[in-house]
């Protein structure tokens, strides 16, 4: 008879939480510090061209 697994894995490692894992959250847009347009968090502004 051919040797049969132990049981299942851990649901971790199955990728059953997967389902419940949110992504990363969509940038919201702040006003930047030099000039006040609108800017992405984290990126340089389009504007002047600082971060």
């Amino acid at each position: 008879m051919t040797a049969l697994p132990k049981h299942w894995p851990s649901s971790r490692r199955q990728g059953r939480r997967r389902a419940t894992h949110t992504g990363p959250t969509i940038q919201k847009p702040v006003a930047c510090k030099h000039c006040g347009k609108p800017k992405l968090a984290g990126f340089e502004c389009p504007n002047c061209k600082t971060s």
